[in-house]
């Protein structure tokens, strides 16, 4: 079975790889109108066999071959005609005329260009006549696959087939003794032995020793890495060691087979039997190592599926003997029906008619086959009870199951499904529609495990090398390598399910020759090279922007803003740069997606236009900048300093060290206040009021003072201080100042004001409170009022009786003395907003 891995990943690989480009040269045509023709015969007859007819398959693949590298003929000529064509200018109209030299030159260019273009167009009209000689020959194997697949061989059920089966291991254990005996009274065989003696028994010996020795020494050698590693190295190790338990035992029991075969006494049948015996073992020992990675012993061991440690004993097992079980039946099966026929012709000596005989063979092959698909089927049925159950507990302790875990329980109803419609197919006589089923099953099952721990050891490997820690475990770049180990299995599970490898070799041309899409071809070649131009622009395009913005611009009298929307701009100019001279070196002529381009643009006016309008006035901020990076502004009620201005949004930093994210389209259409663009002086008004008997002269005199003495006010223009009026409660004034930065506007108010207290502290000059004097109307009636409700409430009370309520007096309305007024410290014209504080 490992033999049938090792071919079909190889398989991957010429499957991966682009077909070579060959020398441009005309094919012979006449030597391929001969073999088309016998091609057409031969599939139209229909009585050629498979192996007849993957020949001729491959024949026509070749020719198809240099068709298409012949399709490329005189490019480089063409090319040069047609521009030719081309700098004669256009056509002329019906009915106008051209000078005669021209006319005569354009006609001899286009006869030039018919030449040039025919080894082209019969290099295609030959390409397509072989494709179409391909497709025939793929549907015929394909028809006879299906017949094969849904034929009905005798029931291995009836006692009537078992003897066939009997007979066919009776003529086969007879043929390997005849050509045993044989081989044994050959002359010269036993020379040919004493000969190799000594090389025999060395080779017995050290198989003997790597077989009886070979995993302790793995075990100990393990063990010593293990002791010098780090922690993190441990399970890499681990894994590379592990693999010695399959590489050591194979090559002692592979010595053991060189050794069989130098003693001269095996035919080739038992040669054959030996390989055979040599790919069962492999396979068993891959098995075994697979089961015990996946479904480790030890508990504490962190496994690619978490399955609890009191069930890994038996899921182990069931993968062991999965493994053994298929490496039994792929080689040996294959190899036991083709010595079937020879075997069974040699023992019935050619009595049987051709039909008898293949009908005897079928059922033989029907029995021996259906044991061993009984016992896969049991397993596979098996393995996926416990799955459900290992799905459910997992559901159980977590409701919100994992894709990883649906997965399994898809899995798991799978393989019941498989475990019991398999063996019910063989059984009916559906052999081969069972084998098509249960062994790839078993296949993908192994194929799975192995991308499991291949994932698992590449994400470890990963963590030693970038020492991530546990969380790189989870990053994207281990789940990238796990998808792109998905990717590389898709063609080894479409071989396993019944896929040729010509039906993949014929998908990668298909894919290799371009996908029309809307117009436009797009092929490997085409997406490679627009992948290679874009990353050599874009990476270009970066070095440049990081060289202006650490040693270029910072040289310059540009302000930071301006030096960020350089870098900016010339990001955007160099993506949109890269973008077309990708598309220009590819060769993807776009003119034909016109078509899409319009509706796309519809979609954008109607669903993204908002996203376009964000995108557009955020290139309008980095051209016009009337906002900057590190400036103060205000905008929708938000205050704070631009921290970045990206292509959709900008991102302010507000004073309570918040992010609030504004549309660009905001900033453009709507009001906002920038109150550091340009430079950063600002204005700093501080309103404060005095008691009414203060001499006014003397508290400007002193406000003055505290303005002048702040450093951050600027001299020129210098301060000032009014006298605003008469307020309510008290004589308002203003301190006028220019700050050389704005950004310390709270900072120096704060300061101000406290300086104002102290120093009219000192002076005695008082700062008012609001205050108020209350009228009351009429107070003899409430007096009044008063009085009766104590008489009454002196008086006795009749318990039968009760009193009836006096009719209340009118109360008049409650009048103030003066108009309220609120100093509410406001900055842009309270009264008194520096000692407003005090006052209350």
């Amino acid at each position: 079975m490992i033999l049938r891995f090792l071919r079909i990943w190889l398989v991957a690989m010429f499957v991966a790889l682009p077909l070579a480009a060959q020398d441009v040269k005309l094919p012979d045509y006449k030597t391929w109108d001969k073999a088309a023709e016998e091609a057409q015969h031969i599939v139209a007859e229909g009585t050629a066999n498979d192996q007849r007819l993957t020949a001729l398959r491959v024949a026509m693949v070749d020719w198809r071959k240099q068709f298409l590298a012949a399709q490329g003929a005189n490019a480089s000529e063409i090319k040069t005609v047609r521009e030719q064509i081309a700098a004669l200018g256009p056509v002329p109209a019906d009915g106008e005329t051209e000078d005669t030299a021209i006319a005569e030159r354009r006609a001899e260019l286009h006869d030039t260009l018919t030449k040039l273009q025919a080894p082209g167009l019969a290099a295609v009209e030959a390409a397509t006549h072989a494709d179409g000689i391909i497709r025939e020959i793929d549907d015929e194997l394909r028809a006879r696959a299906t017949d094969k697949l849904l034929r009905l061989s005798p029931s291995p059920l009836n006692p009537v087939n078992w003897g066939f089966g009997l007979k066919i291991v009776a003529a086969l254990s007879a043929q390997l003794y005849d050509e045993a005996a044989e081989t044994f009274a050959a002359k010269g065989s036993f020379g040919t032995f004493s000969e190799s003696a000594p090389l025999i028994a060395l080779l017995v010996l050290v198989a003997s020793v790597l077989l009886a020795r070979g995993r302790r020494w793995m075990n100990d050698l393990s063990a010593w890495l293990l002791g010098k590693a780090s922690i993190r190295a441990r399970y890499v190790i681990e894994e590379m060691a592990s693999v010695g338990h399959i590489l050591v035992p194979m090559v002692g029991f592979s010595l053991l087979l060189v050794a069989a075969s130098q003693t001269g006494l095996a035919g080739r049948l038992w040669d054959e039997l030996l390989g055979v015996i040599g790919s069962i073992v492999l396979m068993g020992l891959f098995a075994a190592w697979l089961a015990r990675r996946v479904f480790p012993s030890r508990a504490k061991y962190e496994a690619p599926l978490h399955f609890a440690p009191e069930r890994r004993p038996e899921v182990r097992r069931i993968v062991l003997s999965l493994g053994l079980v298929l490496a039994i039946w792929a080689p040996l099966g294959d190899w036991v029906v083709a010595k079937a026929e020879n075997a069974m012709r040699t023992a019935q000596g050619d009595s049987d008619s051709v039909n008898l005989l293949a009908a005897h063979i079928d059922a033989g092959l029907a029995v021996l086959a259906f044991p061993l698909l009984l016992l896969g089927g049991a397993l596979l049925f098996r393995l996926g009870q416990l799955l459900r159950v290992h799905v459910k507990n997992e559901a159980a302790g977590c409701p919100e199951s994992s894709f990883r875990t649906s997965v399994m329980g898809a899995v798991g109803s799978l393989l019941l499904a498989v475990g019991v419609v398999g063996p019910l197919l063989g059984g009916i006589g559906y052999v081969n529609a069972a084998n098509a089923i249960v062994w790839p099953m078993v296949e993908t099952l192994l194929l799975i495990g192995l991308i499991l721990v291949l994932q698992k050891f590449l994400a470890e490997l990963y963590v030693l090398l970038t020492d991530s820690g546990n969380e790189g475990r989870d990053s994207l770049v281990p789940v990238l390598m796990g998808f792109m180990l998905v990717l590389l299995s898709m063609p080894i599970l479409a071989l396993f399910w019944g896929a040729r490898v010509e039906d993949l070799v014929e998908l990668w041309v298909t894919f290799r020759n371009g996908i029309n899409l809307g117009g436009v071809r797009i092929s490997p070649s085409v997406f490679i090279t627009f992948a290679i131009i874009f990353s050599i622009g874009y990476a270009a395009t970066r070095i440049l922007q990081r060289a202006l913005r650490t040693s270029i611009l910072p040289k310059t009298s540009i302000d930071k803003g301006g030096q960020n929307a350089i870098v900016s701009g010339l990001g955007y100019v160099g993506i949109f740069l890269a973008g077309m001279a990708a598309v220009a070196t590819a060769g993807i002529d776009l003119s034909s997606l016109a078509i899409v381009a319009g509706a796309l643009s519809v979609g954008i006016g109607f669903g993204l236009q908002n996203i376009v309008s964000n995108f557009v006035s955020g290139i309008i901020l980095l051209i016009e900048r009337p906002v900057s990076e590190g400036d103060w502004i205000e905008v929708g009620g938000q205050q704070g300093v631009v921290k970045a201005i990206s292509v959709r949004s900008t991102i302010i930093e507000t004073f309570d060290r918040t992010d609030v994210i504004v549309p660009n389209a905001d900033l453009v259409s709507g009001q906002v206040t920038n109150w550091t663009r340009g430079n950063k002086t600002g204005r700093l008004i501080v309103p404060v009021g005095v008691a009414y008997g203060a001499d006014t002269r003397r508290v400007a005199e002193i406000l003055l003072e505290i303005a002048q003495a702040q450093p951050l006010v600027m001299m020129s223009p210098e301060p000032f201080v009014i006298f605003s009026g008469f307020g309510a409660d008290s004589l308002n004034f203003e301190i006028r100042t220019i700050l050389s930065d704005v950004n310390f506007k709270i900072r120096v108010l704060s300061e101000i004001n406290h300086q104002i207290a102290e120093r009219f502290a000192a002076e005695g000059i008082e700062i008012p409170f609001a205050q108020r004097d209350i009228w009351l109307r009429n107070p003899e009636a409430l007096r009044g009022r008063a009085d009766a409700e104590a008489v009454n409430a002196a008086k006795p009370k009749a318990p039968l009786e009760p009193v009836p309520p006096a009719a209340p007096e009118p109360l008049e309305g409650i009048q103030d003395a003066a108009a309220l007024s609120d100093n509410d410290g406001a900055e842009d014209g309270g009264d008194g907003g520096g000692g407003d504080g005090a006052g209350r």
